[in-house]
């Protein structure tokens, strides 16, 4: 029994799949591109490529800007991709999270309209810094506007008490 002979261009990726990988860094590069400042100092970056990203600002020719894209895919090659993958990574999960507590926050507005002082009860044994008196206030007030169908004035504002109760 033979083996198959190794051939080591099959190891080497396809000149398409180089033409990928390099449009997806450019793409990344553009990500960057978009952030403001203070978002990308949160990335490890190396100066070369800040100055690179900072620098497309001031390049309206589009075929420059272009070339400089080109220059700015090139230069993501030798940057740290796991590291700035792992800030993307915490960055996911950070909004992922805030999304999941926004989200039960909107499951107690809602208990708290439909079930009243019981729902109040439960929500100050969880949140005991909230303003009591305000929190009653609301949810009545936010009662009542739903009854007379008028626009959620109060809604909103009970919302944000409980955004700022919660830390969110």
């Amino acid at each position: 029994m033979t083996q198959p002979e190794h051939n080591p261009a099959e190891e080497q990726p396809s000149k398409s799949q180089l033409k990928r990988e390099m449009h997806e860094l450019q793409a990344l590069g553009e990500q960057f591109i978009a952030m403001k400042p203070e978002e990308r100092d949160r990335f490890p970056l190396s100066d070369e490529f800040k100055r690179a990203i900072e620098e497309t600002d001031r390049i309206r020719a589009r075929e420059a800007r272009r070339r400089h894209m080109q220059y700015v895919g090139k230069l993501i090659r030798k940057e740290d991709l796991e590291g700035i993958q792992a800030v993307f990574d915490a960055i996911e999960q950070t909004k992922e999270q805030r999304d999941h507590a926004f989200h039960r926050l909107e499951k107690w507005r809602d208990r708290l309209l439909e079930e009243g002082d019981d729902a109040v009860q439960a929500f100050i044994a969880e949140y005991p810094h909230v303003d009591i008196q305000a929190l009653r206030q609301l949810v009545r007030n936010t009662v009542r506007e739903r009854q007379q169908q008028k626009p959620p004035t109060n809604a909103k504002r009970l919302f944000k008490l409980m955004r700022e109760t919660a830390g969110l």
